[in-house]
């Protein structure tokens, strides 16, 4: 059996680190100065083809993502509350993710000599600039556009999704000829730059080859450490996510701590193995059951919740762009921040159905223009991307059962708690 896409990108990374260290340890000038001069624009022109699908991307995923949550939501008070608490559930992300990855380079900062050392690197492969956020009053009028194609034409993300989602909902409320007209529509745009982000990807091995090769051989060994640091702390903030189903389900579903972790072990154990949450349904409905969550209920929500809801996605998303920021040493203010909050609240639930590596992009590349980071090196990233997106998935899958959970709570169906006090009381 050959290997998967994402670990032929990440043995590339560690193949163009290596041989990048190797070759500046050679000391041979001329040597280097070749392979670089091949490499650099390798690298970059994988970079511009990667960026040119973003707009397009995002916009599309966003009409078509709305489109069916409203839909969704039409279907009944239960998918109406449960789309509610999703919501709830990922704006709450977001903010953690603004709060937790600044927290965490606070106390365990990156050593200056790896952040320097790959922050000269990653600025050799392509032109790296932050975009300067406006005052109050420019940020505030700046959020409606007033051309929302130049708005796309300049990268101004957060203007952009603000007119997008108002589109979206208008789009909803047409008859039903124009609304699937143009929902059919941009679903075949998002689909035509998969298909290109695909032929991307398929070649990404070189692109991150030639990356990596470029931050080797002119940080050396300083760029694993950095990128070690870097997949801790994002993991941290997805573990923490994780973490805070517990008390939710407990709290909000009135489940026992014990039984809800027993009843998600198995749920964790699919998760590990094949990060993939739709993956995780069946083990998930198994744990609804067990729970004590009625099957008309958990039939109903934990489908629509891998279909629509993604709890890491906000925190961990925005944790990316945050640790970018760190990296190149952007002071990001509050208006930035507040940017970045919505963004990545916002685009998660366009981007749940794709696969890891292209929601990597398509995800935190608008939450990094919003904020006015560097997006660039995302194309390192992907490669390390496979190790956080374990906890990606196991934190999504056991926020998944406990939202379901609430839902029932509210619905005023019994879960595990009332159901065992019910037979008690009998």
């Amino acid at each position: 059996m050959g290997m998967s896409q994402p670990t032929r990108i990440l043995v590339a990374l560690i193949a163009g680190l290596l041989l990048g260290i190797a070759a500046a340890a050679l000391a041979v000038p001329a040597l280097t100065t070749n392979l670089l001069a091949v490499a650099e624009p390798v690298g970059g022109l994988w970079l511009d083809a990667l960026r040119m699908t973003i707009v397009p991307l995002v916009v599309s995923l966003l009409i078509t993502g709305i489109a069916a949550g409203t839909q969704a939501a039409r279907a009944g008070r239960l998918t109406l509350r449960a789309i509610v608490i999703f919501l709830i559930v990922l704006w709450s992300s977001a903010l953690l993710g603004a709060m937790l990855l600044p927290t965490i380079v606070d106390l365990w900062p990156l050593p200056a000599k790896s952040g320097d050392a790959l922050r000269a690197a990653l600025g050799t492969t392509t032109t790296i600039s932050a975009r300067e956020i406006p005052g109050i009053a420019a940020f505030l009028r700046g959020i409606i556009p007033t051309n929302p194609f130049g708005a796309a034409a300049s990268d101004a993300m957060l203007p952009l999704i603000v007119f997008t989602t108002i589109f979206s909902f208008a789009v909803t409320r047409l008859p039903e000829h124009p609304r699937s007209l143009l929902t059919n529509l941009f679903a075949a745009v998002a689909d035509a730059m998969l298909v290109i982000i695909g032929w991307v990807l398929w070649i990404g091995p070189l692109g991150v080859f030639a990356l990596a090769f470029v931050v080797g051989a002119r940080a050396g060994s300083s760029a694993v450490g950095a990128l070690l640091h870097y997949v801790i702390a994002v993991t941290i903030v997805g573990s923490i996510v994780w973490l805070l189903a517990y008390p939710v389900a407990r709290i909000g579903g009135r489940v026992p701590l014990s039984r809800f972790a027993r009843a998600l072990a198995p749920v964790q154990a699919v998760a590990v193995s094949t990060q993939s949450s739709l993956a995780c349904l069946p083990a998930m409905l198994t744990a609804a059951e067990r729970l004590g969550v009625p099957v008309r209920t958990a039939g109903v929500v934990l489908p629509l919740a891998v279909a629509l809801f993604r709890a890491t996605g906000p925190a961990v998303n925005l944790a990316v762009a945050l640790y970018i920021a760190h990296w190149f040493r952007i002071e990001l203010g509050p208006l930035a921040i507040a940017a970045g909050i919505a963004t990545a609240a916002i685009t998660t639930m366009g981007a749940v159905s794709l696969p890891g590596q292209v929601s990597f992009i398509t995800s935190i590349a608008p939450i990094a223009m919003a904020m006015g980071v560097p997006f660039e090196p995302l194309a390192l990233l992907v490669a390390v991307e496979p190790i956080p997106d374990i906890m990606r998935t196991v934190g999504n899958a056991t926020m998944d059962v406990a939202v379901t959970t609430v839902a029932a709570r509210d619905a005023n169906e019994p879960t595990s708690e009332t159901h065992a006090h019910d037979t008690a009381t009998r």
